[in-house]
């Protein structure tokens, strides 16, 4: 792997792990497109760079979210910070443990018949039109200070399928949902950082034994994240008026290009 290659990809996981586009899509197509030797590891190593983004950019947000959790429990004062922490808590357990599952099935499948390409084609054109038609037709009636346990642990539960389905996206079907359940733009966008937080930590954690950690790996990383910092506030600030609408329309032309390639190679 170039540092040219490490670059561009960091770029790209910047941009696409925030934005309901699908990282996993976009780190598999252009290597394969373009024929890059990338090690595997190299993939969640360049999800470092968007959990520093997240982290960083919610800083202020995750010390008054532990400072009102632990408040919670072991004083009883309760609080709005105190009820998204524990909510983040406990709708991340089962998360994870069903993302473990559904992501060793669908390894396991796109291996054995090498659909993998397709598969991320056709989840890049279903949740677009999805994602178009929720995003239109769904009210914006709640906050991110008024989200209940419920919308919390659906919108949680609902990672476990971007696991089971490359090409869905984290981002994209947690905001899809945050909106079906009537959650405003801007507060969907925000709640779906937060709760990807601890589950990109933990894939992180589980492979960080396996980082080459070369200059190349630095710079991937550190592009990454400068990329991921920048996509926060500029999707952030564009959804306090702006739709999916874009997103959704991207989404659909990348999957019938991807299908077009898939058929043609």
């Amino acid at each position: 792997m170039t540092i040219l290659q490490a670059v561009i990809l960091g770029i790209i996981q910047g941009l696409t792990e925030l934005l309901p586009v699908s990282s996993s899509a976009h780190l598999n197509l252009i290597p394969t497109i373009a024929n890059w030797n990338i090690p595997e590891s190299f993939d969640i190593a360049l999800h470092l760079g968007t959990l520093l983004a997240i982290t960083i950019f919610f800083f202020k947000d995750w010390i008054a979210l532990i400072k009102g959790g632990y408040n919670q429990a072991i004083k009883k004062e309760k609080s709005t910070e105190g009820k998204i922490f524990w909510y983040i808590v406990i709708a991340t357990i089962p998360t994870g443990i069903l993302s473990l599952i559904l992501d060793k099935i669908s390894d396991t499948i796109c291996e054995k018949f090498g659909i993998e390409m397709l598969m991320i084609a056709i989840a890049l054109i279903v949740m677009g039109i999805i994602l178009y038609i929720v995003d239109k037709k769904s009210e914006s009636k709640t906050k991110y200070e008024e989200i209940t346990f419920k919308q919390s642990f659906l919108i949680a539960i609902s990672q476990a399928i971007a696991a089971a389905f490359p090409g869905v996206s984290r981002s994209g079907i947690t905001m899809t949902v945050a909106r079906a359940l009537k959650v405003e733009r801007e507060s969907a966008a925000k709640y779906s950082f937060l709760l990807s937080t601890p589950i990109i930590l933990a894939a992180v954690l589980v492979s960080i034994t396996d980082f080459e950690l070369t200059f190349a790996f630095i710079l991937g990383v550190l592009a990454s994240f400068i990329v991921g910092i920048v996509v926060i506030k500029f999707l952030l600030n564009y959804l306090k008026k702006g739709s999916f609408k874009i997103f959704a329309i991207y989404r659909v032309i990348l999957g019938i290009v991807v299908i077009a390639w898939f058929f043609m190679k």
